[in-house]
C-alpha cells in the first residue's frame, strides 16, 4: 500500500475525459518503449559478448545504441508513472487510471491502440474482468 492508503503508487483520480486527453501522449511514449525494446533485442548478442569481455576492456560499437534504447524505455515509463497513470504491463502497452465509479475506486483501463479509454474494471481484477464504461457494474 502507498502511503496514501491506495494499493498502487498513484494518487490522483481522473475522470474519463482526463485519461482520454492523456491518450496520445501516452501513444507517443509506448511508440518509444517499443523502438527502445527492439534496440536491446538487436543489440543483445553483441552486448552480451562485450559483457562477458569486460575485465579485459571488452567492449562494442553497439553501446551507445543499447544504453539509448535504455534511456527512451525509462524515461517514457518514468514520464507515464509521473502522470499518474497506473502502468500494468509494458509488454502490450496496458496503463490503467484511478477512476471514481458509482463513489467506488475502479481502474479504467486502456491498453496501446486502442483509439480511447472506454474500459474499467475492479482495483483487484485485471485486464480479462473489464467491462465497457457503459455496461452497469454487477
Amino acid at each position: 500500500m502507498s502511503e496514501s492508503g491506495f494499493p498502487f503508487s498513484s494518487e490522483r483520480i481522473f475522470t474519463l475525459s482526463e485519461a482520454n486527453a492523456l491518450v496520445p501522449e501516452l501513444e507517443q511514449h509506448w511508440t518509444s518503449i517499443k523502438q527502445g525494446r527492439q534496440v536491446l533485442i538487436e543489440t543483445r548478442d553483441e552486448v552480451k559478448k562485450a559483457s562477458a569481455q569486460a575485465d579485459s576492456g571488452g567492449g562494442t560499437i553497439v553501446g551507445v545504441k543499447y544504453i539509448k534504447g535504455l534511456q527512451d524505455i525509462n524515461g517514457s515509463l518514468h514520464a507515464i508513472q509521473e502522470m499518474g497513470v497506473v502502468i500494468k504491463d509494458v509488454e502490450i502497452g496496458l496503463c490503467d487510471f484511478p477512476f471514481m465509479l458509482n463513489d467506488k475506486l475502479v481502474f479504467l483501463c486502456w491498453k496501446s491502440g486502442e483509439e480511447e479509454v472506454c474500459w474499467w474494471h475492479d482495483i483487484d481484477s485485471g485486464f480479462n474482468s473489464r467491462k465497457h464504461i457503459n455496461q452497469p457494474e454487477t
